[in-house]
């Protein structure tokens, strides 16, 4: 049911603290919305063929534990909410066997018409898609971070 992409830490990922860098804990969560996509069918298949898009609105990114050089990484995705034009997701990365997650990123993105640059409702065929696999997701267990607000008081 979760949508599920591999990443190898590669050495240009890692920083001088000898651990991944944060910005490739993004490149990796990036890699695995690319694979979500394509899964849910608004990939670059859907970009191609509909002249439409997903855009990125905003992320939470939690690192949670250290990763490094040539460790292999499961990302999971799972679909947390669906509308006429957004999706709510998140990605939990986790290292090994271990089965709690090393990183936790929520995302949250709008459907584009590219032609125009703006947004729309997703059409009909595609939000049909779209519900039947959150139907798939509401069962699921809901990840304890999902929907924090950042700014919590210093």
């Amino acid at each position: 049911m979760l949508t599920r992409t591999l990443v190898s830490v590669e050495p240009a990922w890692v920083d001088y603290n000898g651990h991944m860098n944060l910005a490739f804990y993004v490149l990796a969560f990036d890699k695995a919305t690319d694979n979500f996509y394509d899964q849910l069918g608004i990939g670059l298949d859907y970009r191609t063929l509909q002249d439409r898009s997903m855009f990125t609105l905003g992320i939470n990114v939690d690192y949670l534990r250290e990763v490094f050089q040539d460790d292999e990484l499961l990302v999971t995705t799972q679909l947390l909410a669906v509308d006429k034009k957004r999706l709510r997701y998140i990605h939990q990365m986790y290292q090994g066997d271990d089965s709690s997650p090393v990183a936790v990123n929520e995302c949250l993105a709008i459907h584009v018409n590219m032609s125009n640059r703006r947004s729309e409702p997703f059409p009909d065929s595609t939000q049909t898609r779209l519900d039947k696999t959150m139907a798939l997701h509401e069962g699921l267990a809901r990840p304890a971070s999902a929907g924090r607000c950042l700014g919590e008081k210093l």
